[in-house]
């Protein structure tokens, strides 16, 4: 069972052979959310109009079967 805070390894995917930390995991979804892995980019609309949007890289949950664990 992987947990939060346990170091982990990609093992498929265009972020192969990375390691991370765990920052948050899915039990139901049997996904998990790792620090510098699987990065999104998401477009942020502007709130007012004074102000202008922004592009923010997000970190995308990735599915368990993906990573093996790492001592």
């Amino acid at each position: 069972m992987i947990k939060k805070g346990q170091k982990v390894k990609i093992i498929c995917g265009d972020d192969k052979n990375k390691t991370g930390n765990v920052l948050k995991v899915f039990v139901k979804e049997q996904k998990i959310l790792v620090e510098g892995i699987n990065i999104k980019k998401k477009h942020i609309k502007p709130k007012t109009s004074d102000k202008k949007g922004e592009v923010v890289e997000v970190a995308t949950p990735i599915h368990i079967s993906n990573v093996t664990l790492v001592n």
